[in-house]
């Protein structure tokens, strides 16, 4: 447990550091603990150090830990970040308060059907795909206003943010910048950007959401 609340506060002392730095308060930056592949004993500690949000990649995975975790602590925010299947809509709308992942109409369409017959809303994030990499999910830069209009007015979507996942070789900060210029003209208060090698840097271009998971959880396996 010592270990994993020692790399949890240096995380937060960072966030807190990056956002002094930024002119911005700390308060305002939601740290998603990002706690893909880690059993429920590894996640246990981090939740006992007083980590509230956390986030997956996976809903079959999620599933398999999370109910239990969230009968001892009811107050966890759980975040979908990973590519959201349509015929896994019914259960991540069940389990999860936000998806990040939001990248096509199919997926829009199930999300505002399965949120109104369980009645739940989720905080829904569009994913950008701001290096336009053909492997990697997400709508493409100059489609993203088009898209995230289609959600509210033919979905009927509230969207909150978007999200992004720079190319590894590339330097994030002209993504980071896209990405808020997008959000800004979109009228969106939030964004998802930043992970463990780059999070200071999503700070400074205005994240109000970042994940991480290798800075807190240790290396995976």
């Amino acid at each position: 447990m010592a270990d994993a609340k020692t790399r949890l506060a240096a995380v937060r002392e960072r966030i807190g550091e990056a956002a002094a730095r930024a002119g911005r308060n700390a308060a305002d930056i939601r740290l998603v603990a990002v706690s893909k592949t880690f059993d429920a004993a590894a996640i246990d500690p981090v939740i006992t150090a007083g980590q509230r949000d956390f986030g997956e990649n996976r809903v079959q995975e999620a599933q398999a830990k999370w109910p239990r975790l969230r009968t001892r602590f009811a107050d966890l925010i759980l975040h979908l970040v990973g590519p959201l299947q349509t015929n896994k809509v019914r259960d991540a709308v069940a389990l999860f308060d936000a998806v990040h992942s939001l990248d096509r109409d199919k997926l829009a369409r199930e999300l505002a059907k399965e949120m109104a017959r369980q009645g739940r809303r989720l905080s829904l994030f569009v994913q950008v795909n701001t290096g336009e990499e053909p492997q990697k999910a997400g709508v493409a830069p100059q489609k993203a206003a088009e898209f995230v209009e289609r959600c509210r007015e033919t979905h009927g979507l509230e969207i909150e943010g978007l999200m992004c996942l720079p190319p590894l070789e590339d330097d994030p900060v002209p993504h980071f910048e896209m990405l808020r210029r997008l959000a800004d003209g979109l009228g969106l208060a939030f964004l998802s950007m930043g992970m463990s090698a780059d999070f200071e840097t999503a700070v400074a271009h205005g994240a109000t959401h970042i994940r991480v998971g290798n800075a807190i959880f240790g290396e995976r396996g």
